[in-house]
């Protein structure tokens, strides 16, 4: 592996993910604007100029390093380390004023997470890690939940924007779920949701259609703090998939049983 630093590439990472969120706690206090990427898909002023920071405080350390962002794209360089951004996640919440957004900056070495960072706004929790050293939230280490039995687990998920086969899909899981378990969340921003699983919160996560700048940072994280993470069917999970199985390990098996009956 290169001679760079990991603490130094944590470093780098929160360093972007706190000058993002000064713009964005900033702009929580004023009227937000917010245009359309889909119908109901929002972005806003506040997003682009998040990703504008994060970027150039990237690059003001490893210009050669490649980036991917939601609302830029990837760019050309060649790199075996690729920092994967989502400068706001959570965008609606925030355009909302409802308390559940995210910066999130994974930086992955040669297709593998290296780094993961999530702040939490507007009650600004910083999520940390770094493959190997565990998992911290303030400084803290943390672990996912020891709950055994999915009758005893609460679930997070969340629902794309696109009301495809997906979302019915998601929302057939979501009921049965919800029957068998003693309860799931929609918060609206899959970052804070899997860190909510890595530190305890809840059991488990699940969710279709995320972006590889959704799951980035915080797969990293959850792995350190003691989760398993694979696709609905149980398989290995790649950045790249459509959907996401995230759980406290011990229930992860009743997990993928349960979805497979109720999509069958």
């Amino acid at each position: 592996m290169s001679r760079i630093k990991k603490d130094d590439l944590l470093n780098v990472a929160v360093e972007a993910a706190l000058a993002s969120s000064n713009i964005i706690m900033e702009a929580s206090s004023k009227p937000r604007v917010a245009g359309h990427k889909g119908v109901t898909d929002l972005v806003t002023d506040t997003d682009m100029k998040s990703e504008e920071t994060i970027k150039a405080i990237i690059r003001s350390f490893y210009s050669e390093h490649s980036i991917l962002a939601e609302e830029t794209g990837k760019d050309s360089n060649i790199s075996d380390y690729l920092w994967i951004i989502d400068p706001l996640d959570g965008t609606t919440n925030f355009v909302h004023g409802y308390p559940s957004y995210a910066v999130s900056i994974g930086l992955f070495y040669k297709k593998a997470p290296l780094i993961g960072v999530v702040l939490e706004m507007p009650n600004m929790k910083l999520y940390t890690a770094i493959k190997d050293q565990g998992a911290w939230c303030e400084g803290e280490k943390i672990e996912s939940s020891n709950t055994n039995n999915i009758k005893r687990s609460l679930l997070v998920t969340g629902f794309g924007y696109e009301h495809s086969e997906n979302w019915e899909k998601n929302m057939r899981l979501f009921k049965c779920l919800t029957d068998d378990t003693q309860g799931v969340r929609r918060l609206g921003a899959a970052a804070i949701d899997i860190c909510h699983v890595a530190k305890g919160y809840a059991d488990g996560f699940w969710e279709y259609d995320l972006k590889p700048w959704d799951t980035a940072a915080g797969i990293l994280i959850a792995k350190e703090a003691g989760c398993v993470i694979t696709d609905l069917s149980g398989d290995r999970f790649d950045i790249n998939d459509n959907n996401i199985l995230i759980t406290n390990g011990h229930i992860h098996q009743d997990m993928v049983n349960s979805i497979k009956r109720y999509l069958n």
